[in-house]
């Protein structure tokens, strides 16, 4: 009990807090940057920093100038408001430069699973398949009109 009497392990407990809580705050200051919390918990800057990053999506309307005859297709499909890009990637380039940049035909087999495959999250009114059972392995491209998958190839959907 004698060691408690007097009260220097307070006095150097609180020291240790104090110590501790202005070391926190000096490191805190050079570590988050000032621009944080300027939108709520995110960091202000980070918009123009992402705005300032080139861009390399093209946007459907730059695809549908070039290629009409493809989007009058997709337009008329179950498709229609699926933007190019989301399947064929970013596109910037090739629309800048459509010589110069081939964008290449998406793997139907891998990318139509994507959307497509079975899964309890997705709506029940949203088009879903087992891609093993429904096709036995075989390209979606095989059966489907990728822009427009109303009606396969083979006569089923």
């Amino acid at each position: 009990m004698g060691n408690f009497k007097n009260g220097d392990h307070l006095f150097r407990l609180a020291g240790v807090y104090i110590a501790g809580t202005l070391l926190f705050l000096v490191i805190r200051a050079f570590v988050v940057p000032h621009s944080f919390g300027q939108y709520g918990h995110y960091r202000g800057a980070a918009i123009s920093e992402i705005a300032d990053h080139p861009l390399h999506f093209a946007g459907h309307a730059t695809c549908e100038n070039c290629h009409s005859d493809v989007a009058q297709t997709k337009a008329a499909g179950k498709h229609a408001t699926v933007n190019c890009e989301a399947c064929h990637g970013p596109q910037g380039k090739h629309a800048e430069d459509p010589a110069s940049v081939d964008p290449g035909k998406p793997d139907t087999a891998v990318l139509c699973v994507r959307c497509h495959a079975q899964s309890a999250a997705r709506p029940k009114d949203f088009p879903q398949v087992n891609a093993d059972e429904h096709s036995g392995g075989a390209p979606c491209g095989t059966c489907h009109q990728p822009h427009s998958p109303v009606i396969a190839a083979g006569g089923t959907q």
